[in-house]
């Protein structure tokens, strides 16, 4: 067994302090891996309060996980000692069920096994995250970081950038179509860049007028303040797609309105309320509202490359491992642009 140096909330209501574990050796098809950086994102904060239901104390936090190969197992075909390589939202699936065999094993049938506060598919070791030293994973649930991506912003991409990519892919938005994207945060500023990237008009939709000249620098070629009861008229009908990042209850109804015929409202975020839809708001004009969530292994491993290809990379704030509990604080007051990663040296 491998000692391993974490941070770790051991309730629900207690601060993240030091936590030592074991992590397993590697088997034949596992790489291990040296953490240098750890994105930080709010279902982390979601899970460690307990918000999503019970949690499995002591828990270790951390799903944008980048670091180097430091041993690989026998049969490890995909990497070598020192490659630069990522671990985001899960480390295992069944590899048997529909959905796995797509290349979507986020949404595999047999359960998949998220990177902490999970388990491994043996249903019940406890899976340990990126608040760590050092992570172990099969090298089929590891992807390959482009040598022209900074370690330290890409390793938001694992979670903000691939769970705003994959909407836009499903969705096929192309050159020309009309984005709007509601929230500017962690996941927010990740969606304005992808999305101008791949030519739409993207358009920031945000309660928060001193935003947007942020929106304009992301690559936001609109803004709507929505607090302004005049913009919703101004962009009645308007979009193609919307991806809603923001996790804090609001009315769906009044985005679905800004929507064209046949077009679609795409859920990323997560408030701990239920939102009342109208049938209304869906049916004169066939609009869809839809949910997604990240992306499988060869989707993210896309993503990455787009975003090498376009120089796009998270913006962020380093921090110290011993201000993650300050860290959570400033995000609950939007006090961050655009996500906290920590300096994992620092443990």
């Amino acid at each position: 067994m491998l000692p391993t140096k974490a941070f770790a909330a051991h309730s629900p209501t207690s601060p993240l302090a030091p936590f030592n574990f074991e992590r397993r050796e590697p088997g034949p098809h596992d790489v291990l891996i040296k953490i240098e950086y750890c994105g930080v994102c709010h279902s982390d904060i979601h899970s460690v309060r307990d918000e999503w239901g019970a949690g499995a104390f002591p828990m270790v936090p951390g799903h944008e996980i980048v670091g180097k190969v430091e041993k690989v197992g026998a049969q490890v075909k995909k990497y070598k000692v020192g490659d630069r390589v990522g671990v985001g939202c899960f480390v295992d699936s069944c590899r048997k069920c529909e959905s796995c065999a797509e290349d979507l094993e986020q949404y595999c049938e047999n359960g998949t096994s998220f990177t902490y506060n999970s388990t491994e598919q043996d249903k019940k070791t406890l899976t340990y995250g990126g608040y760590s030293s050092q992570i172990v994973v099969d090298e089929n649930y590891v992807v390959n970081i482009p040598k022209n991506l900074s370690l330290d912003v890409a390793a938001p991409l694992l979670c903000a950038g691939i769970t705003t990519y994959s909407p836009l892919r499903h969705w096929k938005i192309k050159k020309g179509d009309k984005v709007g994207v509601v929230g500017l945060g962690g996941l927010g500023h990740m969606a304005v860049k992808i999305a101008a990237a791949m030519g739409a008009e993207v358009t920031v939709l945000s309660s928060t007028a001193s935003k947007k000249a942020d929106a304009t620098k992301l690559g936001a070629h609109k803004f709507m303040h929505t607090n302004d009861n005049a913009t919703w008229s101004e962009f009645a009908n308007y979009f193609h797609l919307i991806i809603d990042t923001v996790s804090a209850p609001h009315d769906l109804n009044k985005y679905l309105s800004l929507l064209k015929r046949d077009s679609t409202l795409v859920v990323v975020g997560l408030p701990g309320k239920p939102t009342e839809i109208s049938a209304g708001s869906l049916v004169p004009k066939r609009k869809t509202l839809a949910g997604s969530m990240i992306g499988g292994i060869r989707e993210t491993q896309e993503m990455l490359n787009f975003c090498a290809e376009h120089n796009i990379s998270a913006d962020i704030e380093m921090i110290p491992i011993q201000k993650i509990n300050e860290a959570y604080e400033r995000m609950l007051k939007n006090d961050v642009r655009y996500r906290f990663v920590i300096d994992m040296s620092s443990l």
